[in-house]
């Protein structure tokens, strides 16, 4: 159960990187929430590396394979 909701919680992770980094070069966000923003997201990627840790968990482990559809990461 750990590995499906890392695989969640890093998928939305990565999303919310490439959202940030589209707002960032679209030049929507002050310097203060460019700050406030790289913040937050390296502590998030210190968490999950935490919690990869905790559950004994690899970066590969996550990356579900979903068939025909291929990997999810």
């Amino acid at each position: 159960m750990a590995k499906l909701v890392l695989t969640i919680i890093e998928l939305l992770r990565q999303l919310l990187e490439r959202q940030a980094l589209r707002r960032i070069d679209q030049g929507s966000l002050s310097e203060d929430q460019i700050e406030q923003l790289g913040l937050t997201l390296m502590r998030l990627e210190e968490k999950m590396l935490e919690l990869k840790l905790i559950f004994g968990l690899e970066e590969e482990e996550l990356n579900i394979d979903l068939g025909p559809l291929g990997k999810l990461l």
